[in-house]
């Protein structure tokens, strides 16, 4: 029986280039000069560091340029509040968004339900797989989803016939 799966995912390599990118733009401009301006990455977490709101946000600014160039999509970035950290520095914390939450893949499920195509999708874990009897089926269900959800950056793999 055909199927696919709807995910979520970050290519991480190009999260990395990226962010080593960005640092390096940081550290040769000439309005960083003698800041501790930088980007670092830990599992599913950026953290930008700068020396006032201002430059954190031309870090970000640099950042999603990098993203845009390397094709990681920035629809994947839940930007958090900026903290004050000792003195005059501050800092963001950046959250990638990473699989398909609980209410997005009941939201797609009850969409795909609804919409009446003769599929049957469901949610193991952080995917949803749809799976159906033809793969026309599968590809009008592809363009469903893309076409209703647009504030998340989906992927659609494991296409099996």
């Amino acid at each position: 029986m055909p199927s696919f799966d709807i995910v979520s995912e970050v290519d991480q390599v190009e999260l990395r280039n990226a962010v080593d990118q960005t640092n390096k733009e940081v550290t040769n401009r000439f309005d960083f000069k003698g800041t501790d301006a930088r980007v670092e990455v830990a599992d599913k977490l950026l953290t930008l560091f700068a020396d006032d709101d201002f430059k954190l946000d031309q870090v970000f600014d640099i950042l999603t340029a990098k993203f845009a160039k390397r094709g990681v999509d920035v629809r994947c970035l839940d930007r958090q509040d900026s903290q004050k950290v000792g003195g005059n520095k501050v800092k963001q914390e950046i959250k990638l968004k990473v699989g398909v939450e609980g209410e997005l893949a009941k939201k797609i499920v009850k969409q795909i339900k609804d919409s009446k195509l003769k599929v049957q999708a469901s949610i193991q874990g952080d995917t949803v797989r749809v799976s159906g009897a033809k793969r026309d089926l599968l590809q009008e269900t592809i363009a469903l989803v893309k076409k209703s959800i647009t504030d998340v950056p989906l992927q659609f793999n494991n296409f099996r016939d």
